[in-house]
């Protein structure tokens, strides 16, 4: 058991208000403060996290209630925030957007499950007292959730602030922040979001601290950390974790083009008895040695296709690797590495398709059950996950079924689970444990 300490969550009234800016910048305020910070962000998010991580020096975690089950939602926010004087949860989309089923996955349910108060970010250029107006709106629609502030972004002057101020006293909830327009707070952006951090960490630990200078001039630190302690006091479970069976050693790809892996799914593999193997794909030539398993997560290869593809010698290793019988986890980047092609240019070819980029986006959650035996146990296990990419590839793969018709493109074999599909283990610790058993068995020690 763990205590669910001070916490806030910091939602937004839709998405691209800028909330993002806004939780990151507090994070690293409070991290130079003194304080220790931790994070968490709504959904199934992976870039992210990694700007939290780099503010707070701790892990970024996910909060997803339609992946993980809104029972798991206080677990993982008590392991988010352990060992911290305040967790802050990023929102996502805005406040009330979530999975189209109508599942709990949005902002509010998260902040209502682990009763949070919520600081709402406010795009306020060009407003005034219709603040209050769209505040008073996002405050009563659910009675599960306590807007107990407002941060207002893209204010104008000063006056802009007093104005925003006074419009909200009305209301009872206090104007806790307000922050200038500032071209400094435009971060780059690639189709699938905000550059991943391992791609520039320089840039971004300069931008930090400017984030955090504007976050500290125009924000109430003091009063914020008291709101945040307002979060009543919560005994929460564990989260859980494998027990661990047999000793393995998997090889994980990293670096620049694989930097998409759930903080929570490494932590299940290792409780489940697995040794985490590093390796760069666009650098590393072979697979570390001794290893009896690859886990391929996604990120951007078709950024660095020219640097994978060159390097042939790490490619004739990983299908050496799979017909000698070891076993192998690749979700979206990772399957576009493990196909023939990628726009052209030579992958690993262990699964029989080709990848192109398009400009459509393929988006959404996918609860889907195996069509055969994979490195997850005998056909028929669910999953739950989401996709998002914007590539396609042919054939596709036909390993996953769903009654809903919609499901991701996957390869299953045995030892071969590669797919569009992203999971998260935060309630499902069981998939990494028979990952770690099938991988034991595969013979490739020595």
């Amino acid at each position: 058991m763990v205590m669910l300490g001070p916490r806030l969550v910091v939602a937004g009234t839709h998405s691209g208000v800028g909330k993002t800016t806004v939780a990151t910048g507090l994070m690293a305020a409070y991290a130079r403060r003194g304080v220790a910070v931790a994070s968490a962000k709504v959904g199934p998010d992976f870039i992210d996290p990694g700007y939290h991580s780099l503010a707070t020096g701790r892990p970024g975690r996910n909060l997803d209630a339609w992946i993980c089950g809104p029972d798991a939602m206080g677990p993982l926010a008590g392991r988010a925030g352990a060992d911290s004087d305040l967790l802050i949860v990023e929102g996502v989309m805005g406040a009330f957007d979530g999975a189209v089923d109508g599942a709990p996955s949005s902002t509010a349910d998260v902040a209502a499950l682990i009763d949070a108060p919520i600081v709402l970010v406010v795009d306020a250029s060009g407003m005034s007292s219709s603040i209050a107006a769209v505040v008073h709106g996002f405050s009563t629609l659910d009675p599960r959730i306590s807007v107990a502030g407002v941060i207002a972004n893209r204010v104008g002057s000063e006056r802009h602030a007093g104005l925003l101020r006074d419009a909200l006293e009305s209301l009872g909830v206090p104007l806790l922040g307000a922050l200038m327009e500032d071209d400094a707070f435009s971060w780059r952006d690639r189709h699938l979001g905000l550059v991943p951090v391992v791609e520039r960490p320089a840039e971004v630990r300069a931008a930090l601290q400017h984030l955090a200078d504007a976050v500290e001039a125009g924000c109430n630190l003091d009063a914020l950390e008291r709101l945040a302690a307002t979060a009543p006091e919560t005994i929460v479970a564990d989260v859980a974790l494998p027990v661990c069976s047999r000793r393995v050693r998997l090889a994980l790809a990293t670096g620049q083009a694989f930097s998409f892996l759930y903080e929570d799914n490494v932590e299940a593999l290792i409780a489940a008895g697995a040794e985490m193997v590093p390796f760069d794909p666009c650098v590393d030539t072979r697979i570390p040695e001794g290893c009896d398993g690859v886990i391929a997560g996604g990120g951007f290869p078709e950024v660095y296709a020219d640097a994978l593809a060159d390097n042939v010698e790490l490619l004739a290793d990983v299908r050496r690797f799979v017909e000698v019988g070891g076993v192998v986890w690749a979700e979206c980047g990772g399957l576009l590495w493990l196909g023939q092609h990628l726009d052209d240019r030579p992958m690993a070819g262990v699964v029989p398709t080709a990848a192109r980029m398009t400009s459509r986006l393929t988006l959404g959650y996918r609860q889907a059950q195996t069509t055969g035996e994979s490195p997850f146990g005998a056909a028929g296990r669910t999953l739950r996950g989401h996709e998002f990419h914007y590539s396609s590839v042919e054939p596709r793969g036909v390993g996953l079924a769903s009654p809903t018709g919609v499901v991701a493109a996957t390869w299953l074999s045995p030892r071969v689970f590669a797919s569009y599909l992203h999971l998260h283990l935060g309630n499902d610790a069981e998939l990494a444990a028979e990952f770690v058993r099938r991988s034991a068995s595969g013979g490739l020690r020595g």
